[in-house]
Formats: C-alpha cells, structure tokens, sequence
C-alpha cells in the first residue's frame, strides 16, 4: 500500500505498508478532470445523489421558489398591469365618443367653433350613418372588441372592462354636457354585445 504526500509516496516494510520513499518524476502529469464549458447549462441547477452503485439525478427545484416579498410583488405588478388598461380603455373611449359627438355636430350644423361648409357636412353625415365608421353599428363594435382584446375572453375580466368603457362614455357625456343621440345608442348597442357575450358563456348578468 503506498502514501502520496506532496510529490513522495511512502512505501513501508510491513505487508501491508512500505516505508520506501519514491519521487515522482517531473515529467509525470496528473490526470485532469475534465472542465464544464461555463455556456453548457445542461446540468444547472441539478445535483447528484448516489443510490445503490447508481448516480442519479435530483432537480433543486428549491431554488427556484419565490420567496412571499416577491410573491407579493408580482401580485402588484399583475395589478398595476390590469389598471392599466382599464384606465387605457376609459381614455379611449371617452376620445370615441368625443369624436363620434364631434363628427355628429358637424353632421347636423350645429358645431359652434367655425362655420361648417356643406362638403364638410356631407362628409361627416356619411361617417355617422348606419354602416359609417362613426356610426352606431361600427363604433359600438369597436367598443366592444377593444374591451374583449384586453379582457382576453375572461369573463370577470370582461365585466372590468365593460365596466371601463361605460366610465369612459360618461367622462365624454360630462365634458360634452351630455352626449347626443347617436351616443346614447351606441352605448345602448355596445352593452347589447356585452350582454350576449355573456350568455354565450352561459352566465348571467344584469346591466
């Protein structure tokens, strides 16, 4: 049986050990273990366990845990996201409807900043009819559409939402002084979407 001390290895006289000293020669190269490549990420995160003669693997899944302060954080931040568009809704709806009213006024004459020409009116009268973009078939839809985007077919979040989008068009009818007859029915019309969707989910709501 032999000792390795530094570069001596110690052999004895006894069967079972030498005290015979023997140097390595210089030359003599240590067997190297091979090295990961720090890029290789195969193995991150897992350690070995032995198990009868057999290596295995075990995932340190512990590590990946969130800890409660970044649990709550993420509550926040998911919070802070649905606010946000909420509110992102709200202000473009109330814009909607203030063009829509505006698109109205001009249709009808009765726009108080300016003359209107008759082109103009024309124009405007085309956009606020039945299949116009500023009608209420075509504005309606897009109130709703905009809402179920952000909702993404989630039904408390669809309510959130339609929520949203009857506090954006009371924003408009407060600084319009109310919102003129077209408003009124898109508003109608886009609550009807709503209304359906929600019983195609087999849920009831009273708007």
């Amino acid at each position: 049986m032999s000792i390795e001390i530094g570069t001596k290895v110690w052999q004895t006289n006894n069967p079972y050990m030498s005290t015979k000293s023997t140097t390595k020669p210089e030359n003599e190269k240590t067997a190297e273990v091979p090295t990961k490549d720090a890029n290789d990420k195969s193995e991150l995160g897992v350690t070995y366990e032995k198990s009868d003669g057999y290596v295995t693997k075990k995932a340190t899944y512990d590590i990946n845990k969130k800890s409660a302060s970044d649990r709550a954080a993420i509550v926040e931040q998911m919070k802070k996201a649905s606010e946000d568009q909420r509110q992102s809704l709200i202000d473009m709806v109330e814009k909607m409807m203030s063009n829509q009213a505006g698109k109205s006024k001009v249709a009808n004459g009765s726009l108080i900043s300016g003359a209107v020409t008759e082109e103009a009116r024309r124009k405007a009268a085309a956009e606020i009819s039945e299949d116009g973009y500023w009608g209420v078939k075509q504005t309606s839809q897009r109130l709703f559409d905009f809402a179920s985007a952000l909702a993404g077919d989630d039904v408390e979040k669809m309510k959130k939402m339609q929520d949203a989008m009857n506090k954006g068009i009371g924003q408009a009818a407060a600084k319009l002084g109310g919102l003129p007859s077209i408003g009124q029915q898109t508003q109608d019309v886009a609550n009807q979407l709503f209304k359906e969707y929600y019983e195609s989910k087999g849920v009831e709501v009273d708007n």
